[in-house]
């Protein structure tokens, strides 16, 4: 079936006149591609002891040498902090991480999975792996290359927006439009 997103944006279009909308053909398609992949997932992840961000922090620090510290998991990640840090309590309080003094900074504790962390992201990684392989076997090597460079692109581009805020409230005042546009309120929104 067909993604409404080019419906969609004529739509914003023409209620809203001059609104930049080009945005939504990079925004639209990445925001279904991820929510289909995680329907591909959700059937393996109802059975699973951790939820997919939970898999994510894990497969992250499985082999971190030096062990990480939440602010470069959150940053790795692409996360706030906070999400990071509500999702780290709640896995240690399983029993799938701890928290290990830090000698150079005692407010950023290391984050080390325990055994029975380190023995469910090796099971359940692995599987994960596998299936997100079956998804994308119709792809061949070009058109991976060709989606890899993309993404690949896309990220750095987010990452250097990222880097160049010093703080949240800096890129939310660097993001407002040069314009302010009516809230829709005019157009039955």
């Amino acid at each position: 079936m067909q993604s409404r997103a080019p419906c969609t944006r004529a739509e914003w279009e023409q209620a809203h006149p001059g609104l930049d909308t080009s945005s939504m053909d990079i925004v639209g398609p990445l925001k279904r591609a991820q929510a289909l992949l995680e329907l591909a997932l959700e059937p393996y992840f109802a059975g699973s002891p951790v939820t997919p961000s939970e898999l994510d922090i894990m497969a992250l620090i499985r082999h971190a040498d030096p062990p990480m510290i939440a602010r470069q998991i959150a940053m790795d990640m692409g996360r706030s902090s906070a999400a990071v840090s509500k999702t780290l309590d709640k896995m240690q309080r399983r029993g799938l991480v701890t928290r290990r003094a830090n000698p150079a900074d005692r407010r950023a504790a290391f984050i080390e999975l325990t055994d029975e962390g380190a023995r469910i992201v090796d099971t359940v990684f692995p599987t994960q792996i596998a299936i997100e392989a079956r998804v994308f076997a119709g792809l061949d090597q070009s058109r991976r290359a060709r989606i890899v460079a993309g993404l690949t692109e896309l990220v750095e581009t987010l990452d250097e927006l990222h880097r160049a805020a010093p703080s949240r409230e800096a890129l939310l005042a660097s993001l407002k439009p040069e314009e302010s546009h009516s809230s829709g309120r005019e157009a039955g929104h």
